[in-house]
């Protein structure tokens, strides 16, 4: 590890910067948890300038990486979650998201305990997205399926550096029916966003990115999980559900626990063979 690298490590896993976070946790986390139209917050300046500004000076361009690329009508944009295969300078940033420091800041802030972070990074990591992108409203994955936990906290940090209002690429927080916008969130350099998840938390970048075209939105993302999740939450795992899509209803979930739970076993068994036909 370099003198550099090991430099930033200590600033962030230091007892200053430690005390930084339980501050600003004790601080912020009525805020965080009464604002609509979910929980959610953002910090400016969130870590050390100089973390920041490495952490964008080694930002991949487009054509550094083997990018996965998605391109169709809910998305334009790149994403890479190889976390190894990044630069050391992004690489430290994400593993001391998931640093205990981190964990603790993000518990108390958030009120929700337990939190577990996901040493594969599946669907965060560094995204990127070019003049013209954008992502559709929609609400997450709720369910990590190699891990088995429920997703809970989303953790956003921009690295747009000089980003014009012009430009776009507002993160926005819709209502629980994806109808309405109710908060936008410009993505500036170092800007801390963060959300609790839940099958109605919607969220995107639906408009189109207006950036100059050697510009693009840069950005670092990584999810929290917990073992079990509050009953009124609890739906049926799924995959993002986008606006517009078909989206079963919210007690759609509740329904089929209340049939399985009258239904005898040789019933159910016959059911679940006919759907494999």
């Amino acid at each position: 590890m370099s003198a550099l690298m090991t430099e930033t490590v200590n600033e962030l896993l230091s007892d200053a910067f430690a005390g930084h976070l339980r501050q600003l946790a004790r601080e912020k986390a009525k805020e965080y948890q009464t604002n609509t139209p979910f929980p959610n917050i953002y910090f400016d300046d969130f870590l050390p300038p100089h973390v920041a500004k490495a952490a964008l000076r080694d930002f991949p361009q487009p054509k550094q990486l083997r990018w996965s690329e998605f391109d169709d009508k809910n998305q334009a944009k790149l994403a890479f979650d190889t976390a190894e295969k990044l630069p050391a300078s992004i690489r430290e940033v994400l593993y001391f998201f998931n640093s205990r420091p981190m964990l603790q800041f993000l518990e108390e802030l958030s009120g929700i305990q337990g939190l577990i972070p996901d040493p594969y990074f599946v669907g965060g990591g560094v995204h990127q997205i070019k003049p013209g992108g954008f992502l559709e409203v929609h609400a997450d994955f709720n369910r990590h399926t190699k891990l088995k936990l429920d997703r809970r906290l989303n953790v956003l940090l921009y690295l747009n550096q000089n980003w014009n209002e012009e430009y776009g690429g507002h993160f926005e927080l819709w209502n629980q029916d994806a109808t309405a916008s109710v908060r936008k969130i410009l993505p500036l350099f170092n800007r801390l966003a963060m959300f609790s998840t839940t099958s109605t938390s919607y969220h995107g970048h639906p408009t189109p990115l207006a950036c100059p075209p050697d510009r693009t939105r840069k950005s670092i993302a990584v999810y929290y999980y917990t073992n079990g999740r509050p009953e009124e939450e609890v739906r049926d795992g799924h995959s993002t559900l986008f606006r517009g899509a078909d989206e079963p209803p919210a007690h759609f979930s509740g329904m089929k626990k209340a049939i399985r739970a009258i239904t005898p076993p040789i019933l159910m068994e016959a059911v679940t063979r006919s759907k494999r036909v």
